[in-house]
């Protein structure tokens, strides 16, 4: 059984993936600003601000993959700001010779092969341009680290979140670069079944530092 560290596990990404952790039977540590009022049995659940170097070195010990479900929204928000984070994190991982994953957004994902990005295709919503290029900018970083970080970087599918939690199936589509979509054009993954993928990475390594998308 693995020892995870998820960045933001009381968030609706980090929820799911706390919960698919220690549903099969791993360690699991959640840290985030606030202890949630409703906790879920076996997680532990520490408080810490991410912009603080000494909680994320404190993130790392003992962890076998470090996962960053990590938004550039609220004290995140702002160019630059998680995408500095996230590096700090990816450096750290690297020293201690932890697996990092990082739970990014669809926006980056080619519509399909060859392109254009789906943040540039028309109806991508303006509100969301800003997150898009911020973890846009998480990947570039982690192509670019050096060959000794193990890294991960998880695409959903262009609908998921809390607003479209959908149910747990238990199965589930992987992809590369080229978002997926169904016989109906739509790309739908819930919370539930974007964490099982994650975890399942974790307990069966197949993607090194490479970036992988999950969807029906």
């Amino acid at each position: 059984m693995a020892h995870i560290t998820v960045l933001g596990g009381t968030g609706y990404a980090g929820g799911n993936i706390v919960a698919a952790g220690v549903q099969k039977g791993h360690t699991v540590v959640s840290y985030s600003r606030k202890i949630p009022e409703t906790q879920i049995e076996g997680v532990e659940y520490r408080t810490g601000d991410v912009a603080d170097d000494t909680v994320l070195a404190t993130a790392m010990e003992g962890a076998d993959v470090v996962i960053s479900a990590l938004s550039p929204r609220g004290e995140l928000e702002g160019a630059g700001r998680l995408r500095g984070i996230e590096k700090k994190v990816a450096d750290l991982a690297q020293a201690n010779g932890t697996r990092f994953g990082v739970v990014g957004g669809a926006g980056s994902l080619l519509v399909a092969a060859g392109g254009p990005q789906l943040v540039e295709t028309d109806g991508f919503p303006d509100a969301f341009k800003s997150e898009a290029a911020e973890l846009a900018g998480v990947l570039d970083d982690l192509r670019a680290s050096e060959d000794a970080l193990d890294w991960f970087f998880v695409s959903p599918a262009s609908s998921f979140g809390a607003w479209a939690p959908g149910e747990a199936t238990g199965v589930y589509r992987i992809g590369g670069d080229v978002l997926l979509v169904d016989e109906n054009g739509q790309s739908n993954i819930s919370g539930a079944d974007l964490a099982l993928a994650i975890v399942e990475e974790i307990e069966k390594p197949t993607h090194h530092r490479a970036r992988f998308t999950v969807a029906y």
